[in-house]
């Protein structure tokens, strides 16, 4: 992994070269003359986790810790698919879930797809609803 800091934001202009989706192809690959042959598809206009790390290494530099989070937990959930990140989504809103299913989900997250950032959030929103009487009772 190459290291960066905030000197090389932005990175599509400063370090262009480093830059993937999550299929592979660099930024010089993806042209709209390849997507009009459907060389390029949909899934080749996907950020990578090493992109999204990248954000993060930038974020951080910047003193802005948050941020980088952010970045990471969505590197994480590059490899889900998106049907799933929109369940979990639609099963975050309050009183949608009971404890246990949140749990599961955490779970799932952490066993299947190796994101243990994102099932560290469920399980903290999970103990923030609790608190706030904002789980499903079954």
């Amino acid at each position: 992994m190459v290291k960066v800091s905030k000197e090389d934001y932005p990175l599509y202009t400063k370090r262009p070269e480093l830059i993937r989706s999550l299929t592979g192809k660099s930024l010089n690959e993806i042209t709209l003359d390849g997507v009009l042959s459907g060389e390029v598809v949909n899934r080749d206009g996907r950020m990578s986790p090493y992109t999204l790390e990248m954000q993060a290494q930038v974020a951080e530099d910047a003193g802005r810790r948050l941020v980088a989070s952010n970045f990471r937990r969505a590197a994480e959930l590059c490899i889900v698919p998106d049907e799933k990140v929109m369940a979990i989504y639609e099963a975050l809103r309050p009183n949608r879930c009971t404890a246990a299913e949140m749990e599961a989900i955490a779970s799932d997250l952490e066993d299947n797809y190796q994101a243990k950032l994102n099932a560290a959030l469920v399980r903290e929103a999970a103990q923030a609803y609790a608190e706030r009487g904002f789980l499903r009772i079954e």
